[in-house]
């Protein structure tokens, strides 16, 4: 079978962008902040403060250790990939008792 590509062999090509007329898909990245509510005792916060003063960095508040998440959505509705992304953050990727998220989506 010459003259044909194997799917590999196009998966390859789209890549490297010869296949220029055929769509990309739409991509959108999620940025996420996890950290404790403000309320709540972050013993691993208080460990970090505490070290660096001993450090010799002086004027150090209050330190909340949290999370960092990037998450990449295929897609091109912003407003559905929030609404699933936001579901996520509430039952999945944080602990809506005791911590807060804030979330980017670009």
């Amino acid at each position: 079978m010459r003259g044909r590509c194997s799917n590999s062999e196009k998966n390859l090509a789209w890549a490297l962008g010869f296949f220029q007329d055929e769509p990309r898909d739409q991509r959108m990245k999620a940025r996420i902040t996890i950290t404790p509510k403000k309320s709540v005792l972050d013993p691993q916060g208080a460990a970090v403060r505490l070290a660096l003063e001993q450090m010799g960095y002086k004027g150090i508040g209050a330190v909340h250790v949290g999370k960092y998440l990037e998450i990449d959505i295929e897609g091109d509705d912003p407003d559905a990939a929030r609404k699933h992304i936001e579901e996520a953050c509430y039952k999945f990727l944080s602990n809506p008792v005791i911590e807060d998220y804030q979330l980017e989506l670009e």
